[in-house]
């Protein structure tokens, strides 16, 4: 299509970059005669702030960071003292991650300053930065700024892939798709009411009634007000906290952004449209240039991404605005998660360990706090037929803690708790056939919303699947053959569309474990591989986040520990590794261990957590960090 008089080609927008040489490029595969795409803006300057007015944030006030990698960046940067640092992470680890002699020595180092350069993609290695999405010409930047900062902020604070919703905020607060908003409206709703994953309430371009899922309150980050910093503080905050929403004037010129560092034309030609948010990600002063990620596509920039010149287009003239210690929800930990273990929200980094056992018939909560002193403690018990330890998860249910076992009576009873786990416990009621044995898996799908349970027990040699939804509990198909025993190994993986399958492991009569899934479009379960020998008690299974790039994976990996000989063996399957669906033994562990009754990829960088049952009928926490496993408190009888 021919270009109307007055609008921005490629072709002259080339020219303008060449004739002031500003050093940048536009998308190669434009055609010269191709109009400039104008995007959607947004932003309303209510809530923005000179910077010179803004209050300077003093970074040891914060406190130490919960990502290890930050923590040691602070004790690097005098920030944080050696002392702090071993509070919350064990000595290994940090010698490992390169604790360097000044902290050692237990000195604070003098503050060496910030780095010449940060890029929160590559950090260490790895990927902090939820991927590129598009606010469809829609004018809800401010939308689409706040929870990419959110969902940044889970990553590196809960080493947890989320994926929020920005139609949550933007129509949670009223706004349609032709109206401005603002920063200070987006903290506003996040401290108030959090953000929703898209399928409590999608993003969309039209103007529906805001009407989320029922069990939106479970479904939601949580987290306090944004912080405003300084544009002095920002490279410090970018270092040592994690990336900031900033304002940007938009011009013609800066919708076709490519490669290079972005300096504006000053061509009269170059119309000023609007003001813009989008999320700073990281900066290089060899470049001169902060790395910002947009809200237009992947199109636009490097898949989304663009580097814009210190100064340029009052990129440097207010506020920006930043967030700490947020609360990952139910949802977006579901998978991560099994048997008696579960990391809830609890506590003031919003990761206690909470574990329920059963020592004879009765069911015992009990609870760690999440940082120093790293105490257990005994909470509530309940039920008087328990003949296993309970399979723990966290639901959308208003954030309830929900247990299901086995009787003593070869049956399965659910028990419930309200309020994230505060109690009391509600009794379920009893359920399902007779004659069941081992340990159930138990989740919550996605099936509905709230999303219905799924269970797989072991019945008399086979495996059975029981659902429940508002209908009450269903009994599905038996499958398999040869069955010894069911273990807490039922997730609902990512494979599969629009529902990922069901996938589980069980021990057979000869000693071997078997995987099953169950293929979404037809509901029949599958046999898969078998592997491992002399198996004889239950195995626990979680589908963790290893080898995923982003939120949208690919696949992270299967996670499996099973006593064997007393000791832990830990079994992982590659899921982002094409064809490649082996299990691979990597390691032993522990000893005097009669079962493994929980195991969970918590928000310590990572690490796996296990609870196993001794020999000895105690409980007792091992867990893994970049070093390797360690051996964790004794907490008490099951």
């Amino acid at each position: 299509m021919p270009a109307i008089e007055g609008e921005l080609t490629f072709g002259r927008l080339r020219s303008m970059i060449a004739e002031q040489q500003l050093g940048w490029l536009p998308p190669h595969d434009r055609a010269d005669d191709e109009v400039v795409e104008h995007y959607g803006l947004g932003a309303d300057p209510d809530s923005v702030v000179p910077t010179e007015e803004v209050d300077e944030l003093e970074l040891a006030s914060l406190g130490i960071s919960p990502n290890p990698f930050l923590a040691l960046r602070q004790a690097e940067r005098g920030i944080v003292s050696r002392y702090e640092l071993t509070d919350l992470f064990s000595e290994r680890l940090l010698r490992r991650l390169g604790l360097d002699e000044a902290v050692e020595a237990g000195e604070t180092p003098p503050d060496g300053g910030v780095p010449s350069s940060v890029d929160w993609r590559s950090r260490w290695g790895q990927n902090w930065i939820t991927s590129t999405r598009d606010q469809n010409g829609c004018q809800a930047c401010w939308a689409f700024a706040g929870v990419a900062l959110v969902e940044s902020m889970v990553r590196i604070e809960h080493a947890t892939w989320t994926h929020l919703s920005e139609g949550d905020p933007h129509r949670g607060v009223g706004k349609t798709c032709p109206d401005l908003g603002n920063m200070g409206e987006v903290s506003t709703f996040f401290a108030g009411k959090g953000f929703c994953d898209p399928g409590s309430w999608p993003w969309r371009t039209d103007s529906p009634p805001y009407a989320p899922t029922p069990d939106r309150n479970g479904r939601s980050v949580r987290g306090p007000g944004f912080d405003v910093v300084t544009v002095a503080n920002s490279k410090n905050w970018l270092d040592t906290v994690g990336p900031l929403v900033t304002w940007v004037d938009i011009y013609d010129d800066f919708y076709g952004v490519g490669t290079g560092v972005y300096r504006r034309s000053t061509d009269p030609a170059n119309v000023f449209r609007g003001g813009h948010f989008f999320l700073i990600i990281g900066y290089d002063d060899s470049l001169g240039a902060w790395l910002c990620k947009n809200s237009w596509g992947t199109n636009w920039g490097m898949n989304g991404v663009g580097w814009i010149g210190y100064g340029e287009n009052r990129i440097d003239n207010f506020g920006r605005f930043g967030v700490r210690n947020v609360n990952p929800d139910p949802w977006t930990k579901r998978r991560l998660h099994n048997g008696n273990l579960y990391e809830s929200g609890n506590g003031t980094l919003h990761r206690n360990l909470e574990v329920v056992g059963s020592n004879g018939s009765r069911v015992q909560h009990v609870w760690r706090e999440g940082g120093p002193t790293w105490k257990w403690g005994t909470s509530a018990s309940f039920a008087t037929d328990a003949a296993v330890s309970p399979t723990l998860t966290g639901t959308t249910f208003n954030r309830n803690m929900e247990v299901v076992y086995l009787t003593t009576g070869g049956r399965l009873h659910h028990w419930w708790t309200g309020g994230g786990g505060g109690g009391p416990w509600n009794d379920g009621g009893v359920f399902g056939p007779s004659g069941c044995n081992g340990v159930p898996g138990f989740v919550q799908g996605d099936y509905g919303a709230p999303g219905n349970f799924e269970v797989v027990v072991s019945q008399r040699g086979q495996l059975r699947h029981l659902w429940r939804d508002g209908g009450g509990w269903h009994e599905g198909p038996l499958f398999g053959a040869d069955i010894k025993s069911s273990g807490p190994t039922l997730v609902q993986g990512t494979y599969g569309a629009p529902h990922g399958n069901l996938e589980c492991v069980a021990v057979r009569n000869d000693g071997t474990m078997q995987h099953f899934w169950r293929h979404e479009p037809t509901f029949t379960w599958h046999e898969d591989g078998i592997f491992g020998a002399g198996v004889s008690s239950p195995p626990v299974m979680i589908q963790g986040q290893y080898g995923m790039a982003d939120e949208q994976g690919p696949n992270g990996n299967f996670e499996l520990c099973v006593a064997v000989n007393g000791v832990v063996q830990h079994w992982w399957r590659w899921n982002s590794g094409g064809g490649d669906l082996q299990w691979r033994h990597s390691t032993d562990f522990g000893h005097d261990v009669a079962a493994v009754t929980g195991l969970c990829e918590g928000s310590w960088g990572m690490n796996l957590e296990v609870i196993v049952l001794r020999l000895d009928g105690q409980l007792q926490h091992y867990w893994r960090d970049g070093a390797g496993w360690h051996e964790g408190a004794v907490i008490g009888p099951a």
